[in-house]
């Protein structure tokens, strides 16, 4: 199941996301979400929740729409997390939603 507004996955028998209180989804009706009539597209992707939350916040700030979709694999043995979170944004905001995260990584990096 998975969150429909942060995208974070959770195993069977939980029903409401713990951070949004919202009602969890199949993994089918979420990829339904992304069929609509715009194309969708991956802009970045990392391992680190906080950064795809504060990238998400920057873009959306410019009024560009973004989604975040989390993949955890809880069945890997392995110490630490795993998890590849990808940031979306339709086809025609991809130049717009980059431009602000090179940005952003520039200012990071202190270039």
């Amino acid at each position: 199941m998975i969150c429909p507004n942060c995208g974070k996955e959770y195993p069977e028998g939980v029903t409401v996301c713990p951070d949004c209180n919202v009602p969890l989804v199949p993994p089918e009706k979420i990829n339904q979400e992304f069929d609509d009539s715009d194309e969708w597209v991956i802009v970045f992707t990392t391992d680190a929740e906080y950064e795809a939350e504060m990238l998400k916040a920057n873009i959306e700030s410019a009024g560009i729409e973004v989604r975040i979709l989390g993949q955890k694999d809880q069945s890997f043995p392995a110490v630490g997390d795993l998890s590849i979170i990808k940031i979306l944004v339709k086809e025609q905001d991809a130049e717009d939603a980059l431009a602000i995260i090179n940005d952003i990584n520039k200012r990071e990096g202190g270039q």
